[in-house]
């Protein structure tokens, strides 16, 4: 009998549809994962709405979802450490390891990367909101049975938050500014906390959000949403030593700019729109800033399962909606309302 899998396909804008993908049999050095639960991120509600994130744009029908864990249902592999029923979460990367950047140990900077869910590379490599799903050993990694699998699936964006704070270097007792507060936003706060930071203030143009991240111990809440006289003010009092940009926009970039201290550190992480945009680049020359790109993550993946693991930190706070993955087009609609939900995480049933 053949095996198919459920699986939410994005064929263009707003046109994500539950379909059945036949599935061959298991190919030679694979391992199928049977789903147990997901999270939907901002970029899967950006290639719901556009068909593209940034400067990716789908060209094929492309199975969203790359925050996802499992249990292994089959394998077809040297897979030391796995076997049939074993819970795992899947790092989405699927990197190639003989590239200069693989051997210099930036597998997340891979040449040849290809990456769950994600229009980055042509053919598209296929994501994990699926029944089933195919993965490589390296990507599957081992989950505790006290672990909730919708824990698990959120290891993927606390290892990229965890790999932000990395790049800012050493910011222990430093005073730091988080431009945008989603998911992203809220657990680059959780992780920049553990790193020892002295304080933080969060901004963001959305009240429910704001308040989340005063919940989980932003020092600070900004809106900017009638202007940046608030922001600019508590600045001038308490300059930012380093700033997170997550919110993808060119306003939240600009404000980073404008705010962080002479010789701050701004750390790139949300996805700005594609094509050019402007920029106040004098600016950073003038403040001698380090500007820091921050893509994905590479170690951090396990890192964050063991965080999790054992308690260091406490993602599931972020969670405001569960839904089955087989309404995974309304959920990708309540996690678009910014108004009603932080973090919707799919489940198997």
């Amino acid at each position: 009998m053949t095996a198919s899998a459920l699986a939410a396909t994005l064929f263009g804008p707003e046109d994500l549809r539950m379909i059945e993908h036949p599935l061959g049999p298991l190919a030679p050095g694979m391992v199928r994962i049977r789903f147990g639960a997901a999270g939907i991120c901002g970029s899967d509600m950006h290639y719901f709405r556009h068909a593209r994130t940034g400067d990716f744009v789908v060209k094929d029908p492309l199975i969203l979802g790359h925050e996802i864990a499992g249990e292994v249902a089959e394998i077809n592999a040297d897979a030391p450490g796995l076997k049939v029923g074993q819970r795992v979460a899947v790092n989405p990367s699927r990197w190639c390891g003989h590239c200069a950047r693989c051997r210099e140990g930036r597998a997340n900077l891979c040449e040849n990367i290809y990456f769950m869910g994600s229009a980055s590379k042509y053919p598209h490599m296929q994501g994990g909101f699926a029944t089933l799903f195919d993965a490589v050993p390296a990507q599957c990694v081992p989950v505790p049975d006290h672990v909730p699998l919708k824990a698990a699936a959120l290891a993927e964006p606390l290892a990229v938050c965890l790999h932000a704070v990395r790049r800012a270097g050493d910011i222990a007792g430093k005073r730091i500014v988080l431009f945008g507060s989603g998911p992203i936003g809220l657990l680059t706060l959780l992780a920049a906390k553990r790193a020892g930071i002295a304080s933080s203030a969060m901004v963001d143009i959305a009240p429910a959000p704001l308040a989340f991240a005063a919940r989980l111990g932003a020092d600070d809440i900004v809106d900017v949403s009638g202007g940046d006289d608030g922001l600019k003010d508590l600045a001038a009092r308490n300059p930012f030593d380093v700033a997170f940009e997550v919110s993808g926009t060119a306003a939240g970039l600009a404000s980073a700019i404008a705010t962080v201290r002479r010789g701050g550190t701004i750390v790139q992480i949300g996805n700005l729109p594609g094509g050019s945009i402007p920029v106040p680049a004098n600016a950073i020359m003038a403040k001698e800033i380090d500007f820091r790109g921050s893509f994905r993550f590479d170690r951090e993946f396990d890192e964050a399962i063991a965080l999790i693991a054992d308690g260091g930190v406490d993602v599931l706070q972020l969670v405001t909606a569960e839904r089955p993955l087989a309404e995974a087009p309304d959920a990708l609609r309540l996690a678009l309302d910014r108004s009603r939900s932080v973090k919707v995480v799919l489940t198997a049933n």
